[in-house]
């Protein structure tokens, strides 16, 4: 990756940034937003994207490196925003947000293609090769645990075994 390069790529992210936080602006303070708060989404994941980037101005490499990291969120968001802004609103304003950001992400997209590789995924092992320790799957139990559903918060379960006569 040529420095001088991608420190020009870090500023026109930047700049993309920029026209992205104001449809995060825009829509932040929209009436609309009281009625259909599923348009926030765009407003968090700018905010997160744009505050985890400007650390890493300074730093080309971790700056894409950051941008691969959370720029899914932001078109995952972006793709949201087209379907529930229509709902919320028919107006130009929520028409040119919605190609505005969907600008931003494919701009920002282009630009973390030019200036980031991914990291290969680690090689599977060849079929007969032994596995490694963390590849060995541990011995079944000939009794199932309990189904417990994550509630986000630690349960004890007490296992009571049925005795059959």
């Amino acid at each position: 990756m040529n420095q001088s390069a991608s420190a020009t790529d870090v500023h026109r992210c930047q700049q993309l940034l920029a026209h992205a936080w104001m449809v995060r602006t825009f829509v932040k303070h929209s009436p609309e937003v009281e009625e259909f708060p599923e348009l926030m989404g765009i407003v968090r994941s700018v905010f997160d994207l744009s505050r985890a980037l400007e650390t890493q101005v300074e730093d080309p490499p971790a700056y894409f490196k950051m941008l691969h990291k959370k720029l899914s969120d932001l078109a995952q968001a972006s793709q949201k925003f087209a379907q529930d802004a229509p709902l919320a609103s028919t107006h130009t304003n929520f028409q040119q947000a919605v190609v505005s950001i969907a600008t931003c992400v494919a701009d920002l997209q282009d630009t973390l293609n030019r200036n980031y590789t991914p990291p290969a995924p680690p090689p599977s092992r060849k079929p007969g090769a032994p596995a490694r320790p963390s590849q060995i799957s541990p011995p079944e139990s000939s009794v199932p645990e309990p189904l417990v559903p994550d509630l986000g918060f630690d349960v004890e379960v007490e296992v009571q075994e049925e005795v059959l006569e």
